[in-house]
């Protein structure tokens, strides 16, 4: 295969020197402490503390069962307002703990969750909102935080896109009744599977902790029905590598986006989103609205294919047409989500990306050939 055809995937696990690695994990195999809240979990959630400028996080063995356990930990009860542009896991952690997910149509300048039209969802079995920071944009947190506090409801976000990215300097964990991170090897920061939650009322730690571990509360006492998901010391000591390293991969892909930026603005029938003002970036995704474009998102999609360069319609299809939620939801209207998940592609995206790949990209988009 020539450089010309060398194979690109949308997206490329960060990952540190397999030295480093070694280096790390060492002590692990004089402990043999390899899980249950061990040394290296501890040192992962004070760093993370630190770096998300949160004062309350715990880690698990991944997003999903952080988000699923956030959910049980409040206690919600009957319907929970959310964003069909999603991945499964927002929704599956909905319905997974017997609550009745409405969704809410999508702002067509970043995707987020259309505040305008919440209040008109919310009922009397309403009992929290759930809403995605997307591709790293994030809500208009201001907005959702009146509309609950008005309304006395729970706020948990989606944040697994958004890693490290703050508001005028604030932590977008810090908002909200409690936030969910992935850190799974696709993302920003990896602990090869991983996640966390950051909450804002730290008696939550107690229960959260009881919850991941089986709902054990004692040697001999099991008070609560839970799960195994803690992060073990593996996960953890790959995170503590990462962490080191997540400023320049940020850089990385910070200069990558720009050069997409670069190539494809002013292009006919390509819409590109554009940053916020105060808004710390984390450049996690880099999506390509084809609308009036001379080839469909599909087709685009199928040309870079062709040429070894895998995007992602993403998120495509919408949950609400999964097959197991399909039928449930076919009344729904989602016009604006719905002409997203048609025509929106992400393109790749990695720190190890280089510009001539970039640039490799934008030449066969382009040229539709």
């Amino acid at each position: 295969m020539t450089p010309e055809e060398k194979e690109i995937l949308v997206t490329r696990a960060s990952m540190p020197s397999y030295e480093e690695f070694i280096e790390e994990i060492k002590p692990i195999w004089e402990t043999a402490w390899m899980t249950n809240m061990g040394e290296f979990h501890d040192k992962l959630k004070d760093e993370l503390k630190d770096y998300l400028n949160v004062s309350n996080l715990l880690l698990f063995v991944n997003g999903h069962m952080a988000l699923e356990m956030a959910l049980q930990a409040m206690n919600l009860t009957g319907e929970v307002i959310t964003t069909p542009f999603s991945f499964a896991s927002t929704t599956h952690a909905i319905i997974r703990n017997n609550l009745t997910p409405v969704f809410c149509d999508i702002r067509e300048d970043d995707y987020t969750i259309d505040v305008d039209k919440i209040e008109a969802l919310i009922t009397d079995k309403t009992s929290a909102i759930l809403p995605v920071h997307v591709y790293g944009n994030v809500c208009d947190v201001e907005r959702i935080q009146q509309i609950a506090k008005k309304h006395n409801l729970k706020v948990i976000y989606d944040a697994a896109h958004a890693f490290g990215v703050e508001i005028n300097g604030k932590g977008i964990g810090t908002y909200g009744d409690a936030s969910m991170f992935s850190f799974h090897a696709t993302k920003v920061f990896n602990t090869i599977e991983g996640g966390a939650v950051a909450f804002h009322d730290p008696s939550l730690e107690v229960l959260l902790n009881y919850l991941k571990n089986f709902g054990i509360t004692g040697k001999e006492s099991v008070e609560y029905i839970g799960g195994n998901a803690k992060m073990n010391e593996f996960q953890a000591a790959m995170g503590i590598c990462n962490l080191r390293h997540v400023g320049d991969n940020i850089e990385l892909r910070r200069q990558i986006t720009e050069r997409y930026r670069e190539r494809l603005s002013g292009t006919s029938g390509i819409r590109l989103i554009p940053p916020k003002e105060g808004i710390r970036q984390n450049y996690a995704y880099f999506p390509v609205v084809f609308d009036g474009f001379v080839q469909t998102r599909d087709e685009v999609y199928e040309l870079l294919a062709s040429h070894h360069v895998f995007a992602r319609k993403y998120f495509y299809p919408l949950i609400t047409d999964f097959e197991c939620y399909r039928e449930r939801f076919a009344d729904v209207c989602l016009p604006v989500a719905k002409k997203a998940a048609q025509n929106v592609l992400t393109l790749p995206l990695y720190a190890q990306l280089s510009l001539e790949e970039v640039d490799r990209i934008c030449d066969i988009i382009i040229s539709g050939k």
